[in-house]
């Protein structure tokens, strides 16, 4: 098993951005979700029209997949990759065992996510804008924390796809929320060009 590994600051600081975006989404839910339990009549902010409606999505019952509204887990899970990327940057230096753990919680994170995209698409029929910050932070920490774990030797891969993730990490990120974008654009096309 490799030494363990810094991460490096720019790896850190990565997380420390993704990480604050995913808590300020999760925070602004929150805040919208308790009003909303207040008053049922409530429109967040960010409900915009028909389609941007963050109002459809929390009274959705994916919006509480494990029986909690889900922002309540954004605000544990993405606080405890702030800490990540603070340590990273203050030279903290981690195991192969905790990559892996914490690669585990970004691949649950992303599937998460994914679902949750699926369900606002094509069940739910309507966007969150600040689920879509959640959605984009979430896919960012994946891809890099997948790089790192591969291009250093904790989770085996071939010597061409270490390199390609070492130097193209960025490739991998821009693609999936470029679908995810483009999903999004075709889903309601008919809405955008009218």
């Amino acid at each position: 098993m490799p030494k363990p590994l810094a991460g490096g600051r720019g790896f850190g600081l990565l997380l420390v951005l993704t990480g604050a975006a995913g808590l300020l989404a999760s925070w602004a839910i929150t805040l919208d979700k308790f009003k909303l339990l207040q008053n049922p009549n409530f429109v967040p902010g960010c409900s915009l029209n028909p389609v941007v409606s963050c109002g459809s999505v929390m009274k959705s019952e994916q919006a509480a997949a494990f029986g909690f509204p889900n922002p309540m887990l954004g605000l544990v899970a993405y606080g405890i990759v702030v800490c990540v990327g603070m340590s990273l940057i203050a030279g903290a230096r981690f195991p192969g065992w905790y990559w892996l753990l914490f690669e585990a919680g970004c691949l649950f994170g992303v599937g998460f996510v994914s679902w949750l995209q699926y369900e606002s698409l094509y069940r739910i029929n309507a966007l969150c804008l600040w689920c879509a910050l959640a959605w984009v932070a979430t896919i960012l920490m994946f891809w890099y924390a997948t790089s790192l774990v591969v291009a250093h030797g904790f989770l085996p891969a071939p010597t061409w796809l270490k390199g390609f993730l070492a130097e193209f990490t960025w490739v991998l990120p821009v693609l999936h929320i470029g679908v995810v974008g483009m999903l999004i654009l075709t889903r309601w096309w008919d809405f955008w060009t009218s």
